[in-house]
């Protein structure tokens, strides 16, 4: 789906709690450069392939690819996505989660779901504990880290927000020029409406939650969420009220 000139978000077929479903990374491209923003589960090279396609953009000009944050569904095809490329892709991400995307420890919330007080319901726990069998197949190396409030200087500039809550170093990302924001798994949209993902999705939720207000100063038209997709209306509002603000 374009969501303005050089911004595509990507529409992947997924499985998700054994529903057929959708996740929505995004591309942002121009003449000089193309970014990749989250890379999906396991084994979606192809949809990447396919999606990238019908959005009338190239694949094989990925030169970056930014992570949010270090979820399953969002590294899961980085590693095969980058063996694929013509060249080498600069991966880039907040510093709280290089550890995991890299397979230094197993991802936080596999661990969790062993724990004998797991805040996981059966079928989220089941699903964290297999990413800790297999998150080693699927590391590597980030090469950039960034910070909260750097504006990277890529497709007219591209603004890193750290949103901790979800993960330790979750991040969105805000596209001035087109006023969209990449809100990664820090907000959700279902039933056509702005909303946050279940409590239990977070690492920390009282953390999720006080985030939101780092969005509030930001002008948003359209955001891009990668559960449910996009969202367009009044954002201020929206998210003052979700954040108790």
């Amino acid at each position: 789906m374009k969501i303005a000139t050089g911004v595509e978000m990507l529409e992947i077929p997924a499985t998700i709690q054994g529903a057929q479903t959708f996740i929505y990374p995004t591309l942002i491209w121009d003449s000089k450069t193309t970014i990749l923003v989250d890379t999906g589960f396991p084994g979606q090279l192809s949809e990447f392939r396919r999606a990238i396609k019908e959005g009338g953009a190239s694949f094989e000009r990925i030169d970056k690819i930014i992570i949010t944050h270090h979820d399953r569904d969002h590294i899961g095809s980085l590693r095969s996505i980058l063996k694929e490329l013509p060249q080498k892709a600069s991966v880039f991400a907040h510093e709280g989660e290089i550890p995991y995307i890299e397979g230094r420890i197993p991802p936080f919330k596999a661990t969790l779901a062993e724990a004998p007080d797991s805040p996981y319901p059966p079928e989220i726990k089941a699903l964290f504990q297999r990413q800790k069998l297999d998150y080693l197949d699927f590391k590597v190396s980030v090469d950039r880290i960034v910070e909260d409030g750097e504006e990277l200087p890529f497709c007219g500039g591209i603004t890193v927000i750290h949103t901790p809550g979800h993960t330790t170093g979750h991040i969105c990302l805000y596209i001035g020029q087109s006023k969209t924001l990449i809100a990664g798994d820090a907000l959700s949209v279902e039933g056509g409406k702005l909303g946050l993902l279940p409590k239990f999705a977070s690492r920390d939720w009282p953390s999720a939650v006080r985030s939101l207000g780092k969005l509030v100063p930001y002008d948003v038209e359209t955001v891009i969420c990668y559960h449910g997709g996009a969202w367009r209306g009044n954002f201020s509002r929206s998210i003052a009220e979700l954040a108790g603000l």
